[in-house]
């Protein structure tokens, strides 16, 4: 049985006009817990009533990477126990989209490791989202690290809506997590997705040993980017890699980030990502009470997620508290 579904956008009312945010993000910091979720709740509310957004990933290419993202289990400089394959096959990507329309994801991601891909990747993976959206009722996004003009243009050709590159962290603790490449770097594939009529996905990792004020400064990053879906992803720390020993961070302060980027966001899309099972646990329903409308179901890149099933249940018990 699939996932109970809400609303796509296209049946929904579309967002209002964005108003200009009147506080100031150090007037949010300083807001109490409560305050602060019942703001991001009403703005949610405002602006998508409550639909929530449902995607499925692939991870269509694993491990060798040659960045040193110090979070990361695909990165070649670390020892993990990370699966490591080429490019699946078209076939293998198509299928995979299948079973994830069949359980209700509305979005299906196609997602390799590597700072970029080669032309004949990115050939293969143009086949697949052509099939896709001949074939399935599925929209396709890809996340294939820093592209050229060129290789964006063959996906577009070949159906892609929207591309996704996380800005990851805040500039100013960029070179503490990535010495390999630099966030202007990042910022510019973003740009330039966006300047061909790309929807870009972007988001961010939490739990990285960064403070509240320098979420707020992603947060403000992804606004001025105006990106259309923001991923938050929590750290789960993974063996092998820098930071492996890093402390959890609270729950409070995951539900603290979910209504800040809300508020400051407002008319954007959502997501918990990584972490939603593993850190949240049972306070997921709250993160979306706090200003979440999107998630990834089935398993992330190198993380196990929830069943299908798991998820129906979590949607229909949400369905009611929205």
């Amino acid at each position: 049985m699939p996932l109970p579904t809400f609303p796509t956008n296209n049946d929904t009312k579309k967002p209002r006009n964005k108003k200009r945010n009147m506080i100031k993000s150090e007037e949010l910091t300083e807001l109490d817990f409560w305050t602060l979720v019942d703001k991001a709740r009403r703005t949610t509310k405002e602006y998508f009533g409550d639909f929530v957004e449902v995607c499925g990933i692939i991870n269509a290419k694993s491990g060798i990477c040659s960045e040193d993202c110090k979070f990361c289990a695909q990165s070649s400089r670390y020892n993990t126990d990370v699966e490591i394959y080429p490019l699946k096959e078209v076939d293998t990507i198509v299928e995979s989209a299948k079973r994830a329309g069949e359980s209700g994801a509305k979005r299906f991601g196609i997602v390799t490791s590597g700072r970029s891909i080669s032309e004949r990747e990115v050939e293969t993976i143009a086949k697949a989202i052509e099939i896709i959206g001949r074939e399935l009722s599925i929209e396709t996004c890809a996340s294939l690290g820093g592209l050229t003009e060129r290789k964006f243009r063959i996906l577009k050709q070949a159906g892609l809506g929207r591309y996704h590159h996380n800005i990851e962290t805040s500039p100013d603790y960029y070179g503490t997590i990535v010495t390999t490449h630099t966030i202007v770097e990042r910022i510019n594939t973003i740009k330039l997705a966006k300047s061909m009529g790309y929807q870009v996905c972007s988001g961010v990792i939490i739990g990285l040993g960064e403070n509240e004020a320098e979420r707020v400064k992603m947060a403000l990053l992804l606004e001025d980017l105006n990106v259309d879906s923001v991923p938050i992803n929590i750290l789960v720390p993974i063996k092998g890699t820098p930071l492996e020993n890093v402390k959890r961070i609270s729950i409070k302060e995951i539900i603290r980030t979910i209504a800040l980027f809300r508020i400051i966001l407002q008319d954007k899309i959502i997501k918990i990502a990584a972490g939603r099972e593993a850190v949240l646990g049972d306070f997921q329903a709250l993160g979306f009470i706090a200003g979440a409308n999107g998630f990834i179901t089935g398993d992330y890149l190198t993380i196990k997620g929830r069943t299908p099933e798991e998820d129906r249940v979590f949607l229909n018990e949400l369905k009611e508290l929205l």
